[in-house]
């Protein structure tokens, strides 16, 4: 009887080249393990350098001209289409603190996650941006309400006006819980939203251009102007890309 079970403790020749097997593998995962680790680092490397680059190009030929222009018609440096110089005869003080708020505000963001790897100066610039989208979408408000664009239009740039604050608010509670996660990708919706700048005007010019029914297109891009982006920010965000605005940055102390 002990023979027998001496005899079948005894590893077969199968269950032996299976432990073997398993052993070699485990040596090679060990191996290239950190071979492989240091490849994705660098493939996420490039990827980073390749958007801040392309993030670069859109800022400087796309969102800089626009808030530049913004800030100019907000001093009255350039005369105003007629609809918005009929806005500004009802509302002569909010009126120019949106326009040159909201282009600071939309040229301020991207700056401040270009600087985000040096924390005071990120700090600086962030809070500035904060104190300009305040006013701008503060007085978003009453400016949609006294636009001649249609009912359709104006609710939908008012809506816009409170998801801007709401952002805002939303931001500034993450970062000073120190939910800094958060805090990228609120920053991130929030120039999603200021960037209704920029494709109202690029459709209102295609519409101009193409000779579509412009109330009815005014109205739409109203609403889509900043809603289409602020859908695409925040799934991109939600798929694991905040790497881009980078794990360096520093809550405020």
């Amino acid at each position: 009887m002990p023979a027998f079970t001496a005899s079948a403790a005894r590893p077969t020749p199968s269950q032996t080249n299976i432990a073997a097997a398993i052993a070699a593998r485990n040596a090679h995962l060990e191996r290239t393990g950190p071979q492989r680790t240091a490849s994705l680092s660098e493939t996420r490397a490039r990827s980073v350098s390749l958007a801040r680059v392309s993030a670069f190009i859109i800022v400087s030929s796309v969102i800089l001209p626009t808030g530049i222009m913004a800030i100019t018609l907000g001093f009255g440096s350039m005369p105003l289409p007629y609809p918005l110089y009929l806005v500004l005869q009802r509302l002569p003080i909010a009126f120019p603190l949106h326009m040159i708020a909201s282009g600071l505000a939309l040229i301020l963001i991207p700056f401040a996650v270009f600087v985000r790897c040096y924390p005071a100066v990120h700090r600086l610039i962030g809070r500035s941006a904060f104190c300009c989208i305040l006013v701008g979408a503060l007085t978003a408000l009453p400016v949609a309400l006294s636009s001649e664009a249609t009912s359709v239009a104006r609710t939908g740039m008012f809506v816009q006006g409170v998801t801007w604050l709401s952002l805002a608010a939303a931001a500034i509670s993450a970062i000073r819980s120190g939910n800094i996660a958060g805090h990228a990708r609120l920053m991130i919706a929030m120039a999603a939203v200021a960037s209704a700048a920029i494709w109202l005007r690029l459709v209102t010019a295609a519409a101009v251009v193409l000779m579509w029914p412009f109330d009815q297109v005014y109205a739409v891009a109203a609403w889509m102007c900043w809603i289409v982006p602020l859908a695409i920010a925040l799934t991109w965000t939600k798929a694991g890309t905040l790497w881009l605005v980078g794990p360096d940055a520093r809550a405020p102390q």
